[in-house]
């Protein structure tokens, strides 16, 4: 990808300091699931797995509560000194929440990770909607490749680094200091972001979380292209985000294999959709090619259920739990792990045009509102896919192979939902 965005001042620190918080958020919420994990059980306040899925849950609400008013902020303010203001809260939090991890306060941790979430519900809607204002038309498709990129590249390094840190001998030490560190350089790169101008027209935001919720998101409703976009953004994150729960117990159940081949696993699909953004920039030259979107989604669904039917013959002789040397050396492993990183491949070039189409779109002085939309309806998939594979997997006894093959299948139903309103989204694209 042509890096030229990145020599540039209206780019770069905006860049950097979405990174850090992306690495930063995943890297602090792995710490306190592997300090949970091999912690003593007596040391928890409450079992493991309620732990386990109150983080899940607290780092998820504040989507749902503050997203509708985090938009309508990004859309009043300069932005860049919103973002400012953000990461300096960043920093407190992570400052917080370092001593809670050298103290071994789990309850506070949880507290901490609440207020995680509630800086990312606000990030997000400001994140998105600087792009169309620091961006020109032709480099908005770039912009967002490289948002993506950034994002999942970030996730990987969060889990990855996770792991390592918890695993050294300094214990909590090292994590903690990390996760203040990387807020601090979030919060300097962040006062390099030049100022935005101010789109919207309201001079004071009332701090109305609950009530504006279903506004934003009936506001969302009344653009109908926008809507579709909304939809089929949310589904790749519910599709997402089920590949990326189930990967550990895949691992073990029907890879017979550790820990390492979980890592392995995350980085070809965080890798695959890096590499896919890249590709959907250079395929689309500057412009916003909804067809890819089509490419995307068929790729989803004929490498996911390639994934999802494959038997993956493991060697008798292998040890019960192979690490991802062992695993990379069986040559009947390649074709699962060339679906994977194709999954995500597919989904880089599914969502990026999909986020450039709303900001190219978007009625002035509203794009972090349709943002915060967005996110408010992502969050609620997510909670869905959980909901969906609980019932495949407890409730129906179904393998985890089969939840994926369903999510491949369904996948099909949200690609012909697109194309049924390909025409609304063409239209929309044209007159903005």
């Amino acid at each position: 990808m042509d890096g030229s965005l990145l020599n540039q001042k209206r780019f770069l620190p905006y860049f950097v300091t979405q990174f850090l918080g992306a690495l930063n958020d995943n890297l602090y919420k792995n710490v306190i699931l592997l300090l949970v994990a091999f912690s003593q059980v007596d040391a928890l306040p409450i079992s493991s797995h309620l732990f386990v899925n109150l983080a899940a849950g607290l780092f998820i609400l504040p989507f749902f509560l503050f997203s509708a008013h985090a938009g309508l902020l990004a859309d009043n303010v300069d932005k860049s000194r919103l973002i400012r203001h953000l990461k300096l809260l960043e920093l407190i939090i992570m400052s917080l929440a370092a001593a809670a991890i050298l103290s071994q306060q789990y309850l506070f941790m949880l507290l901490l990770l609440f207020f995680t979430g509630c800086q990312s519900a606000y990030f997000g809607p400001v994140k998105y909607s600087l792009l169309p204002q620091a961006l020109l038309p032709n480099e908005l498709v770039k912009g967002n490749a490289w948002v993506e990129m950034g994002t999942f590249i970030a996730i990987l390094m969060g889990t990855l680094w996770a792991g390592l840190l918890v695993s050294q001998q300094a214990g909590a030490t090292l994590p903690a200091a990390m996760i203040v560190l990387l807020a601090l350089a979030g919060y300097m790169a962040s006062r390099q972001i030049p100022a935005t101008p101010i789109h919207g027209s309201i001079a004071k935001v009332k701090f109305a979380p609950f009530h504006g919720l279903l506004r934003t998101v009936q506001q969302a409703r009344t653009l109908p292209a926008t809507w579709v976009a909304i939809l089929a953004i949310s589904w790749f994150w519910f599709l997402g985000a089920t590949y990326l729960t189930q990967f550990a117990n895949y691992t073990k159940l029907h890879l017979q294999s550790g820990p390492t081949v979980v890592s392995l696993l995350l980085a070809l699909f965080s890798l695959g959709i890096g590499i896919g953004s890249m590709l959907c920039e250079r395929l689309s030259r500057g412009q916003v090619k909804l067809t890819l979107i089509f490419w995307g989604g068929l790729g989803l669904s004929l490498f996911g259920c390639d994934f999802a039917l494959r038997d993956p013959v493991i060697a008798a002789s292998q040890a019960p739990f192979m690490d991802a040397a062992e695993f990379i050396m069986q040559p009947s492993q390649y074709r699962l792990m060339f679906d994977l990183f194709m999954i995500g491949v597919s989904g880089g070039l599914f969502i990026v045009p999909l986020y450039s189409f709303i900001q190219a779109t978007a009625p002035k002085g509203r794009c972090a509102q349709l943002i915060a939309a967005n996110n408010i309806i992502n969050a609620l998939f997510m909670v869905v896919s959980a909901i969906f594979a609980m019932v495949l997997l407890s409730l129906l006894q179904s393998s985890i192979p089969q939840l994926f093959l369903a999510t491949s299948v369904l996948n099909v139903v949200t690609v012909l939902y697109v194309a049924k309103h390909f025409d609304i989204l063409s239209s929309q694209l044209n007159a903005s």
